[in-house]
């Protein structure tokens, strides 16, 4: 009478392990998929900026440190590697960077017009909402995964199978808010 309680009980706890791993499993996923995602927009944004730069270039030759800041910010932004952490570093000098390009930008009349410069600057416009859009579904995953590795019991399953928690990919709000400030010599 009691063994076939205990095996019920062995059977609902070993279907229970499955679940909740399982669960773990495609959470993850889920957050390699999503950081893909962000990784495919950031590599697009790569591809633009040098276009971007060479317009400017042609009208702003005396901007060749903002130039030179912009390049090395974005060679340190595709070489990045790392955590999420140290990408969304990488991240914030390269926006930085380019904020500061888009308002030496502003201050030529014929560059703001010029068809080519209007097209990349709404190619870049689009990539940032494309990238702020993966990063939104990201960080979703990320709180999912973390909730899960957190919450009891599944925590219990999580830290037995080795999952742990993601870190956020998260943009300093001080780089957004900051004024740029550009002076010409």
């Amino acid at each position: 009478m009691v063994a076939p309680i205990i095996l019920g009980f062995l059977v609902f706890l070993l279907l229970w392990v499955v679940v909740v791993f399982n669960g773990l499993v495609k959470t993850r996923q889920m957050v390699r998929e999503s950081w893909s995602g962000i990784d495919t927009e950031l590599k697009r944004r790569y591809d633009l900026i040098p276009n971007l730069m060479e317009v400017v270039k042609g009208y702003a030759n005396h901007e060749q440190q903002l130039f030179t800041k912009v390049t090395e910010a974005r060679a340190q932004a595709v070489a990045s590697t790392g955590d999420t952490k140290s990408q969304a570093r990488d991240e914030r000098v390269l926006v930085s960077g380019v904020r500061q390009l888009l308002a030496v930008a502003e201050s030529y009349p014929d560059l703001k017009a010029s068809e080519h410069f209007l097209d990349l600057q709404n190619e870049l416009a689009n990539t940032e909402d494309r990238i702020q859009a993966s990063r939104r579904f990201f960080n979703a995953n990320v709180r999912d995964m973390n909730t899960q590795v957190e919450s009891f019991p599944s925590n219990m399953i999580a830290s037995v199978f080795g999952f742990s928690k993601e870190d956020f990919f998260e943009v300093e709000k001080a780089v957004i808010r900051d004024v740029v400030n550009i002076s010409f010599p």
